[in-house]
């Protein structure tokens, strides 16, 4: 046993790196190694042999897992010594300049809007994004056979096949929050509504989530005449131009009577938009008056009180005011895109300052 420790101490002390190292130990206590050998012996030896032998086996064992442990560190310190010197860093060097956080255009148009119609003495209303099928579809006066309730359009949630209600949905527009809001503040009403909407699309222009605001204005003698001026402000002040001109076109929508969807004039030139100018139009949002159903399924009188409605998508006034081609970069993550349409996190939008301060 001398001779065995004092071979593989020497071995071990001498071993250049781990892969070396572990053959060692496999050849020394391993489960073939020698001294396993050894401590097998004991059972053929005698009781007193035993007692002789045992002991400085185990202390043998224990010296050379020692010697290897010890080595093992010693390497792992030396290999760490290399790579700090190879890889040294001069701390005293001044630090690379990070480029600051930026608010993403979604976020800042969000504000933008709310900015503009808060100062029209609308207030901010919110609801659930899984909605349940009677908030989405009934309340808002879609009939059943009507094409956007079928599962190319919308997304259902789960449903047991022993379950009798309809299933719950993801929201397709924010309209389900006006059908809160009547039923929970009453008449009169004037809320915006901004959130996340869901709908199976997906191209340059349609994301299968994107973004909406949709206003609700419920008073005694709301008319057409009040939609228009409220988007004609609005407009004005969204884009920041002295002039705007709208057109109003019929259309139909099952939650507003009459319903128009509104255009706005405008011109590009070299790819830019120019509002309030030129000879093109083009579409923006829809709007109407609220539809008597619709109204009583918010709790309100209908032949008391009337309203108008307005949905525009908020992604799609960010890419005509901001001139962002894609609305699926809106999604990717990219920071060189961030970067470049962020705006600074500190310049709230106010319509006395300046709605649009980009990084």
């Amino acid at each position: 046993m001398d001779v065995l420790r004092e071979r593989y101490l020497t071995a071990i002390a001498a071993a250049p790196d781990e892969v070396a190292l572990e053959d060692l130990r496999v050849r020394a206590i391993g489960r073939k190694g020698e001294v396993s050998l050894r401590m097998r012996e004991l059972g053929r030896m005698t009781p007193d042999e035993r007692k002789v032998a045992g002991p400085k086996l185990n202390a043998l064992k224990e010296e050379i897992t020692s010697a290897l442990a010890a080595r093992k560190a010693a390497l792992e310190d030396a290999s760490l010594d290399e790579r700090l010197k190879a890889e040294w860093l001069d701390v005293t060097l001044p630090a690379r300049s990070r480029s600051a956080g930026t608010v993403h255009p979604v976020s800042q148009v969000t504000e933008e809007v709310t900015a503009v119609f808060a100062d029209m003495g609308f207030t901010v209303a919110e609801g659930p994004q899984v909605e349940s099928d009677w908030h989405n579809f009934d309340a808002l006066n879609i009939p059943a056979e009507h094409p956007t309730r079928t599962e190319m359009d919308t997304f259902y949630m789960s449903h047991a096949a022993d379950q009798t209600d309809p299933p719950h949905v993801l929201r397709t527009h924010t309209s389900p929050v006006q059908i809160r809001a009547m039923n929970r503040f009453g008449a009169p009403l004037r809320v915006i509504c901004p959130g996340r909407v869901y709908r199976a699309d997906y191209d340059q222009t349609h994301t299968p989530m994107f973004h909406q605001i949709e206003g609700l204005a419920v008073d005694v003698d709301i008319s057409m005449a009040n939609l228009k001026w409220c988007l004609e402000e609005f407009c004005r002040a969204f884009f920041e131009v002295d002039q705007v001109e709208l057109r109003f076109r019929a259309s139909h929508f099952p939650f507003t009577e009459p319903s128009a969807e509104v255009d706005l004039r405008c011109s590009w030139e070299d790819g830019r938009l120019k509002v309030g100018e030129g000879d093109s139009w083009m579409e923006i949002l829809g709007s109407g008056m609220v539809h008597p159903k619709v109204l009583k399924a918010g709790g309100i009188d209908p032949d008391k009180w009337q309203g108008f409605a307005f949905g525009i998508g908020i992604d799609r006034l960010a890419m005509l005011k901001y001139g962002m081609p894609d609305l699926r970069a809106f999604f990717d993550g990219d920071l060189r895109w961030l970067k470049h349409y962020g705006f600074a996190a500190l310049d709230v939008p106010g319509l006395h300052g300046g709605l649009s301060r980009p990084a």
